[in-house]
C-alpha cells in the first residue's frame, strides 16, 4: 500500500490531534498553520520584557479521561500544578459563590426571595423537554427571576445573541439544576457544599498553557506562516497566501467553516448561504500585570453588570505562580463581540482603560496598584453562537464537505462547543476517519 500524503490544517487541539493519532499509525503529516506560532487558541504569550504568560483565553485541563490525563501529563514530565477550583460570580455589587443558583447568600433580600419563590413555582412542574429556545428552558428550569436576572444576562454577555434566539444543544453539564433544599440552604448559610461541574484542573508548572502541547508538535511537519486562501478537492491541491500550493491525497481542516466554505473551489450557493449563518463571537482579551497577587483566590471570575466591559475574568498567576514574576499576580478580562450580533467598534487597546476602570469598580484594581503590564488581543474565533440559524446550516455545510472529502475537526470544523480535550479527540476522530478511507481505498 503506499504512503498517503495527509496535509493537516491549523496546529491547535484538532490539528495536533490528529497528527498524533497518524503518527501513532506509522504516517507522517505536514501541518500547516497561518500564525508564526504553533498552538492555536492554545498558544501561551511570553512576554519576556516584563515576566508575564497569557494564554490566548484562560485553558485548562480537566478532563476526567484517564488516557488524555496521563499524554498530558507525560507531555510535561509531570511537572503541573493541580488546583482545586475556585470561582466566584459578582452581580451588581455582589460577590457570589458559583453557581449563583445555590449561593444565593450575599444578594438583596428582594431579589433573592423572588428567586426561590419561582424556584418553587418552577420545582411543581417538569422541566420543558423540548424548548424552543434558551430562555424556555432557563424560566422553565430555574423560575423567571433567576433565569432572566442571571443566565440569561450572562449567556447574552457571553454568547452576545439574546436568549431566546438561542438553542439548548450546547449545554452538557454547564447549568446545575439544584433541589429545593440547595436553593434555600445557599440562600440562608454563607458556606455550600461544592457543586461546580469542574471539581480540580490541572495546568503546566512552566510557560503556560501551550506547554502540553508540545511534544505533539514535534510529531508532524510543521510549516508556518502559511494562511490557506484555495481547497480544490477535485485537483486535491491547497493554496496559501505565500503562494505555495500543496497537493494531499487526504485533508483534516480545522478551518472555521464560515471561512472555510468560500475557499472551496465549487461550493454550491445554498452551503454558502448556510456557512454565511454560522456565527462565532469575537474576543479581547485584556492581559493586566500587577505587583502584588493577594487580590482573588478565583481562578475565574463571571461578570453580569451589562454595563461593566468584560464578561469574565481569569487570574494566570492562581493557575501557575509561574506565569508572573516573584510576588506579581495577573488578570485576563475577556470582552465579546460579534459581526451578527454585536459588532466590535473600537480598537482592542482602546478597552484597555475602560477595563482596569471596571476591576477599580469592582474592587480587584486599587488606585495606587503598579501596573507592570497592559496589553490588549483580539482573537478574530472565540465561541461559537449556538443560536437557532446553527440547527439547520450546520448540517447543510456538514453533508457537503463530506462530499468533497474535506474531514474537519475541532470547535471550529464541528462548530461545536468542545474544551481542549474535546477538541484533541475530535482531531483523533478524524484522523480515524481517514485511515478508514484509505483502507477502503486499497480494498
Amino acid at each position: 500500500m503506499s504512503t498517503p500524503n495527509i496535509v493537516i490544517i491549523g496546529t491547535g487541539m484538532a490539528g495536533l490531534g490528529a497528527a498524533h493519532h497518524f503518527h501513532g499509525a506509522g504516517l507522517a503529516t505536514r501541518t500547516f498553520d497561518k500564525n508564526p506560532f504553533a498552538g492555536g487558541h492554545t498558544y501561551s504569550h511570553v512576554h519576556e520584557d516584563t515576566g508575564f504568560i497569557f494564554d490566548e483565553g484562560p485553558h485548562v485541563s480537566f478532563s476526567k479521561d484517564p488516557r488524555i490525563q496521563d499524554l498530558l501529563a507525560d507531555n510535561v514530565d509531570g511537572a503541573f500544578e493541580r488546583m482545586k477550583v475556585s470561582v466566584d460570580n459578582y452581580y451588581h455589587g455582589a460577590w457570589v459563590k458559583h453557581p449563583a443558583q445555590v449561593n444565593l447568600h450575599n444578594l438583596d433580600p428582594e431579589l433573592k426571595t423572588r428567586c426561590i419563590l419561582d424556584f418553587i413555582e418552577a420545582s411543581k412542574a417538569e422541566v420543558v423537554e423540548k424548548p424552543a429556545n434558551y430562555l424556555e428552558w432557563l424560566i422553565s428550569a430555574f423560575g423567571e427571576t433567576f433565569a432572566t436576572h442571571f443566565p440569561a444576562v450572562y449567556g447574552k454577555k457571553y454568547h452576545t445573541c439574546p436568549a431566546e434566539l438561542m438553542s439548548t444543544v450546547w449545554m452538557g453539564p454547564r447549568l446545575y439544576r439544584p433541589t429545593m433544599e440547595e436553593v434555600i440552604r445557599g440562600a440562608i448559610f454563607a458556606e455550600t457544599p461544592d457543586v461546580h461541574y469542574i471539581p480540580n484542573f490541572r495546568y503546566p508548572t512552566e510557560g503556560g498553557f501551550v506547554s502540553y502541547l508540545k511534544p505533539f508538535m514535534e510529531k508532524t511537519e510543521i510549516r508556518l506562516d502559511h494562511e490557506v486562501t484555495a481547497i480544490d478537492p477535485v485537483a486535491k491541491t491547497v493554496t496559501f497566501a505565500n503562494g505555495a500550493v500543496e497537493s494531499y491525497d487526504h485533508i483534516v481542516s480545522s478551518i472555521p467553516l464560515p471561512d472555510l466554505v468560500p475557499m472551496v473551489a465549487g461550493a454550491p450557493d445554498a452551503v454558502r448561504r448556510a456557512a454565511g449563518k454560522l456565527a462565532c463571537t469575537q474576543c479581547v482579551t485584556v492581559n493586566i500585570g500587577l505587583a502584588r497577587n493577594e487580590f482573588t483566590p478565583a481562578a475565574w471570575t463571571y461578570i453580569y453588570d451589562e454595563d461593566i466591559v468584560f464578561t469574565r475574568l481569569s487570574f494566570p498567576h492562581n493557575m501557575s505562580p509561574r506565569t508572573c514574576p516573584p510576588g506579581a499576580g495577573a488578570i485576563q478580562a475577556e470582552c465579546y463581540y460579534s459581526e451578527k450580533y454585536r459588532p466590535l467598534d473600537v480598537a482592542p487597546d482602546d478597552l484597555i482603560e475602560p477595563v482596569m476602570r471596571d476591576l477599580r469598580r469592582i474592587g480587584l484594581l486599587r488606585e495606587d496598584d503598579e501596573i507592570l503590564h497592559a496589553d490588549a488581543r483580539f482573537i478574530p474565533h472565540a465561541n461559537i453562537i449556538f443560536d437557532l440559524d446553527r440547527e439547520e446550516a450546520l448540517p447543510v455545510v456538514h453533508g457537503w464537505l463530506d462530499e468533497v472529502g474535506i474531514t474537519y475537526a475541532g470547535r471550529y470544523g464541528e462548530w461545536g462547543y468542545q474544551w481542549t480535550d474535546e477538541a484533541f479527540k475530535s482531531g483523533e476522530r478524524a484522523a480515524r476517519d481517514v485511515l478508514e478511507k484509505c483502507a477502503r481505498e486499497t480494498v
